[in-house]
């Protein structure tokens, strides 16, 4: 059957558009269409579609608040539409707090022509969409930010905090059959990694943004070790997802810059549209445009590379939720160089694709559920 799809925009062209894209493909199907948020949220009540394409500047009420009252409501997997800008980034990043699952860039004039990339990409962000996992980990909640201590008046940080990011919801995949491959494995052992491990590398893509948050934010400011982040993302999204994380966590969250050192308790996150490397002699990263050939822009994959080159045995590469599976071939290398490789179960992702190959290829030494992360991290390195 195909995946039924709610098209929402306030533009009677794009609402037109995106219908015709996605109706040229037999696996894809529009249902139904809405031209605010309000008649959203009656059009997801009634028709109960499977995917939901969102705007976010819409009249009578706008794309977070319909995401917001749709995922409290008629939890349904929502694409939104963004501007590579700034404010796109950051209205993003608020989509994703509310339920979003993914995103596309909104562009009028490559919408306008003929049948091309960003048409197909569409109809395969849809099908991915709809097969997103329901409940695919908890909401941080109040817990988290009381973790967090208070900061004084006249701190850097002392401004008010994003609230905690929400998983999207699918109700399709509750039915999805969980692999043998996903299942959890034990804890590590208390210790295991400290003295071994130190640099912790994570590489994720969709529903990273929400994994991301929910492990930086339980780090103590003290952690022991430098953190690299790899999050498929444009170049204008990573410098706002960097500085969101910055105000959530107690631990330093920034944008990499070429030569930036890696420090304790500092995470630096690949720019989008580049590649972030380590640097075997300096202890640095180096940023640059890498191969044009790679598929993605930063990936996986060649910053596990680097590092096997640089730390030898001496990384845990974490891979988490997200399709295809950029950081297989770099988690390859780190294994063979000794280092330790973990990997997301299926049960807490939003995608099971990039940790999916990991565990298919036999890369995992654990295998571990969402939740449980961070303090997997911290008992491993005895902290």
């Amino acid at each position: 059957m195909p995946v039924n799809v709610l098209v929402v925009d306030d533009s009677a062209f794009f609402r037109q558009r995106v219908t015709t894209i996605l109706n040229s493909d037999p696996r894809v199907k529009v249902i139904g269409t809405a031209e605010n948020g309000q008649v959203a949220i009656e059009k997801a009540k009634q028709l109960k579609p499977d995917v939901i394409t969102m705007d976010y500047e819409m009249p009578v009420l706008n794309g977070i608040a319909a995401l917001t009252e749709i995922m409290r409501s008629c939890p349904t997997p929502v694409l939104m539409f963004s501007s590579l800008t700034y404010e796109g980034a950051r209205i993003t990043l608020e989509a994703l707090e509310a339920g979003a699952v993914d995103y596309l860039p909104k562009s009028y004039e490559r919408m306008g022509k003929g049948r091309g990339s960003l048409e197909q990409v569409l109809i395969e962000r849809v099908l991915t969409v709809s097969k997103s996992r329901v409940g695919a980990g908890r909401s941080l909640g109040s817990a988290a930010a009381a973790s967090r201590p208070a900061p004084s008046a006249d701190s850097p940080v002392a401004r008010p905090r994003p609230t905690s990011l929400r998983q999207p919801i699918s109700r399709e995949a509750a039915r999805a059959p969980t692999s043998p491959a996903a299942a959890d494995s034990p804890a590590p052992r208390s210790g295991s990694l400290k003295g071994k491990t130190k640099l912790v590398i994570f590489g994720t893509s969709t529903g990273g943004p929400v994994a991301i948050q929910k492990i930086l934010t339980r780090l103590p400011a003290s952690f022991p070790l430098p953190i690299l982040i790899v999050q498929h993302m444009p170049k204008t999204f990573t410098g706002a997802f960097a500085e969101r994380l910055n105000q959530q966590c107690q631990i330093q969250v920034r944008e990499a810059v070429d030569g930036d050192q890696l420090k304790p308790g500092l995470a630096l996150l690949a720019p989008g549209g580049e590649q972030m490397m380590v640097d075997p002699r300096q202890g640095r990263v180096r940023i640059m445009a890498g191969d044009e050939r790679l598929n993605y822009k930063p990936s996986v994959d060649v910053t596990f590379g680097s590092a096997a080159k640089a730390y030898g045995a001496n990384v845990l590469g974490i891979v988490l939720t997200g399709m295809g599976a950029d950081g297989r071939d770099g988690a390859r290398m780190l294994k063979k160089s000794g280092s330790t490789i973990w990997a997301q179960n299926e049960q807490s992702c939003v995608i099971y694709g990039m940790p999916q190959a990991i565990a298919q290829a036999n890369l995992a030494d654990h295998i571990v559920d969402l939740d449980d992360v961070s303090n997997h991290i911290k008992s491993a390195l005895g902290y």
